[in-house]
């Protein structure tokens, strides 16, 4: 039996690597693969080798017969996906455009192996770490502000994907490599500067994530009861930052439908007893437990086709167990009448009218309000009473969660583009900073899934050996064994 890719991919196209047909689709040579939910297996073309499922870090591909409950719709899901385009069995070599190999990794015979720090454990920072550590000679510093690494897989991945989370098991063998040093609780920029790091290493790279929330910019937005969706996120997470959440009984309207609104939505409304055996936080879940009727309304200004979420995602919602998924009434013509697969996928959902201004019904449920923008949030004593929408109508709401995306902060010493909230760069070279690199979203911004860093990463570290084979890096005047003694001093500071 053929193969098929499941919700947790990671679209970081391990498994397209060792495909022996050429079955995985897209790939990074093609044009979707950055826009894509994730990957597919042709059915017609897969052997059933199985080299695949050995490769993924997310263990999202399984045999089809293999496949229970929600997941045996991924069978037919992979197969979708090949009825407009060729096969590569009908096609041959033109359905897949091979580029030339890439030649190995290598600087001047001379060269003495390089001393590259990178400031930050998340995925951005260790796919770079993979390749230089596996491509290369260079020694890698690994430094993170927090005591533990993982970053994003670590505090940004819901507690219940513990396939996804899983993927860390693929960079935990790096910190422990003969030419990596982990030095973690150092928070650069703060206690170090980014001529402290130079000063001990030929590069550094900066693979800080976006670490800061947008914000909508409405009356109301400050109020007691109202979150950003990364204040959820960290919560549920144990995130070291975080701060405790107060969850008050009524309802809970969620402003954005990306999949991190769909993951807080999922969490929030999910039976406290399924998620006894996941990653998520005690006290969190301790807090889920207090509950036993919560309404999740989730507020998207596009229509169904164009929602933000990923199809895998809105497929867990509907099959979460003892929680109702609910339509409002004003996406009804675009379902009934779009071939969109985000679109066609609730046509089997309930559609209901929904009295706002009342007191949401007992049971768990999610709703789905689309063509819908809040403008305001209107308090009842001191704290959120209603969030006013842009057609007028108030929704009664006892906790408001903006989830409208990330947004990246300056980090001291480096240029930085307030508009893009980005470091500016040129593939992945920081500009007028010499020796000073980025990666993963403060290099692009916050798009792309986990796998988008690997490709990203591979862009930066090209960048810096480039520059190596060329001269551009200033020999460091200092040994590592010093930054490692000065690391030490600043952490304990």
């Amino acid at each position: 039996m053929p193969y098929a890719i499941t919700q947790s991919c990671c679209s970081d196209a391990s498994c397209v690597a060792v495909c022996p047909v050429n079955c995985i689709h897209p790939t990074p040579e093609e044009r979707a693969f950055g826009n894509t939910d994730m990957l597919y297996v042709d059915p017609d073309t897969c052997i059933s080798c199985g080299a695949c499922s050995d490769a993924c870090p997310a263990d999202a591909i399984h045999p089809i017969e293999s496949l229970t409950g929600a997941l045996q719709d991924y069978a037919a899901i992979n197969a979708a996906y090949f009825e407009d385009i060729p096969t590569a069995a009908a096609a041959g070599p033109l359905f897949h455009n091979w580029e030339p190999p890439e030649p190995t990794r290598t600087l001047p015979s001379a060269a003495k192996p390089l001393r590259v720090a990178i400031v930050g454990t998340g995925p951005a920072g260790m796919y770079a770490a993979e390749d230089l550590l596996l491509h290369t000679n260079a020694e890698v510093t690994l430094i993170d502000r927090l005591a533990q690494p993982g970053g994003l897989l670590r505090y940004g991945v819901a507690p219940d994907h513990l396939a996804t989370r899983r993927i860390t098991n693929r960079f935990t063998r790096f910190h422990n490599h003969p030419r990596a040093r982990s030095l973690l609780g150092v928070d650069v920029g703060a206690t170090l500067t980014n001529d402290d790091v130079l000063a001990h290493h030929d590069a550094v790279i900066y693979a800080v994530g976006s670490t800061a929330d947008r914000r909508l910019g409405i009356p109301g937005e400050d109020l007691p009861g109202s979150l950003a969706a990364r204040d959820i996120v960290s919560w549920y997470n144990a995130h070291p930052d975080a701060a405790p959440v107060d969850l008050p009984d009524g309802r809970v309207v969620i402003a954005g439908s990306g999949n991190v609104a769909l993951d807080v939505a999922r969490i929030l409304a999910a039976d406290p007893a399924t998620l006894t055996d996941t990653e998520i936080a005690e006290g969190a879940l301790s807090a889920l437990f207090s509950h036993t009727d919560r309404e999740i309304v989730v507020l998207t200004r596009r229509g169904p086709a164009d929602a933000a979420y990923t199809l895998p995602e809105l497929h867990e919602l509907k099959n979460l167990p003892g929680v109702q998924l609910v339509v409002d009434p004003r996406g009804a013509e675009e379902i009934a009448t779009s071939t969109h697969p985000k679109a066609v996928a609730l046509r089997d959902v309930r559609q209901e009218a929904i009295n706002w201004q009342a007191d949401p019904t007992s049971g768990r449920r999610i709703v789905l309000r689309f063509h819908s923008t809040p403008t305001d949030l209107v308090p009842d004593g001191p704290r959120l009473g209603s969030v006013r929408l842009a057609d007028g109508e108030l929704v009664k709401a006892s906790l408001f969660i903006r989830s409208i995306g990330y947004r990246g902060t300056p980090i001291p010493g480096l240029p930085f583009d307030d508009a893009t909230a980005v470091v500016p760069n040129t593939a992945g070279r920081v500009t007028d900073r010499p020796g000073t690199y980025v990666v993963g979203w403060i290099k692009r911004g916050p798009t792309g899934g986990i796998g988008t860093n690997r490709t990203c990463a591979a862009e930066t570290v090209t960048a810096l050996l480039e520059d190596a084979a060329a001269g551009r890096l200033t020999t460091p005047r200092r040994s590592t064994r010093r930054f490692h003694r000065l690391a030490k001093r600043a952490r304990r500071t």
